[in-house]
């Protein structure tokens, strides 16, 4: 009686055991939860229409200065690379046969009024003596003409003094403009100038002074851009700066932001055939002078506004053959591959002007733990996260220490 009490309760034990198991392998394994992933809700904005360019700096003025008359040179008077003020002495010229020719001139216009005198007191005479009939009107006739003619030749001599003075003037060579004076190009005792007065570019170089406040900033957009622009403009998707209203920012060689902005106050009307470019200038405030000419520096030129764009931390944004994409968790929890259109950046975001859709869910941390299709338990992305969650994908732009905007 005691042993088969006692085997009562072992078999019932052993019927619960086979039916737990039973059960067990009914279930299968224990599903895996999502995976949670961070996200940024993007809305339609506003934003800035930057295009980063390489610019090349130049004078505002650039003023050469020349040997306006052959002579030889005596000496330089300004210091090289000093600021001069226009009209300031540069070089002097051997005034020596300047001032001889001057005096020759002045000379010969003595000679020429005095004979003009001579002429005057005869032909005066003559016109009192003809009433009376003591001199024929042939006689006053040709006086007349001589006294015309001894005029003529006084203002031809006064000319040819005014001529003799401006030659001599040009041996004292000055500032045509206000600026920096460059380096000399033709030492003292060279003999300069091609000719007895030459004004023309053929002349000796002396140097060159540049206007340095303000500087013009020159740089050029391909024809495919601006064309772009134009039928986003003409879409409502773009409002273009005017000319006079759109700025540029410069980015000086050593990665420095210049304190000074820029205004675009130049657009070419023609295309450079051999680029395929139109160009653009800037003029460039540069108080300091810390800007030199020829110099390249990085552009930001700001030509207007975008609208209806969506900004993309950068570690959202992935490419592959098929081009840029983002991964979007819908309505339902489940993951989306929504190719995008971004070629432009602001800040640690792209800018994204199409296939995205304002509330749509970007994933930007956790996308190793994403699949499309599969589902995700979507968080508010915090820029922390973009480290151990958000590591970068071969082709996906490094993570972003900054939230997209617009949330």
């Amino acid at each position: 009686m005691k042993s088969s009490s006692l085997r009562t309760p072992l078999l019932c034990l052993g019927l619960l055991s086979l039916a737990a198991c039973g059960k067990g392998k009914d279930q299968g394994p224990p599903q895996m939860p999502p995976p949670e992933v961070g996200v940024v809700k993007v809305q339609p904005q506003t934003e800035p229409l930057h295009k980063s360019l390489v610019g090349r700096l130049s004078p505002y003025r650039s003023g050469d200065v020349r040997a306006r008359v052959s002579g030889l040179l005596l000496k330089r008077v300004y210091v090289e690379g000093s600021d001069v003020k226009q009209g300031q002495l540069m070089f002097e010229i051997d005034p020596a046969p300047y001032l001889a020719a001057l005096n020759a001139d002045l000379a010969n216009l003595a000679s020429a009024k005095a004979t003009y005198a001579n002429a005057h007191v005869q032909a005066e005479r003559d016109r009192a003596l003809v009433p009376k009939g003591f001199v024929s009107k042939a006689q006053l006739d040709a006086d007349e003409a001589t006294e015309r003619s001894s005029a003529a030749a006084v203002l031809q001599a006064d000319a040819v003094v005014q001529t003799a003075r401006v030659n001599l003037s040009y041996t004292k060579i000055t500032a045509p403009i206000n600026g920096r004076s460059g380096q000399q190009q033709v030492t003292e005792g060279a003999i300069v100038g091609s000719s007895t007065a030459d004004t023309g570019a053929n002349a000796t170089l002396l140097t060159t002074v540049d206007q340095l406040d303000p500087l013009y900033v020159n740089f050029t957009v391909s024809v495919a851009d601006l064309d772009r622009l134009r039928r986003a403009q003409n879409a409502g998707k773009v409002t273009l700066a005017e000319q006079n209203k759109a700025t540029v920012a410069v980015t000086l060689p050593d990665g420095s932001v210049y304190d000074q902005q820029g205004t675009l106050d130049f657009s070419d009307t023609t295309v450079n055939p051999s680029t395929g470019a139109v160009s653009l200038r800037a003029q460039l405030p540069n108080p300091d002078r810390t800007l030199l000419p020829g110099q390249y520096v990085t552009i930001e030129a700001n030509l207007g506004e975008q609208h209806n764009v969506f900004l993309v931390p950068q570690a959202a944004l992935l490419r592959d053959t098929a081009g840029a994409y983002t991964m979007v968790v819908g309505a339902d929890g489940k993951v989306v591959r929504k190719t995008v259109t971004a070629s432009d950046t602001s800040g640690n975001n792209w800018i994204v002007t199409s296939g995205l859709q304002a509330g749509d869910q970007v994933v930007v941390s956790g996308l190793q733990r994403v699949k499309e299709g599969a589902p995700a338990k979507a968080a508010p992305w915090q820029p922390e996260q973009g480290a151990p969650g958000g590591a970068a994908k071969p082709g996906q732009a490094p993570a972003s220490g900054k939230p997209a905007g617009g949330q």
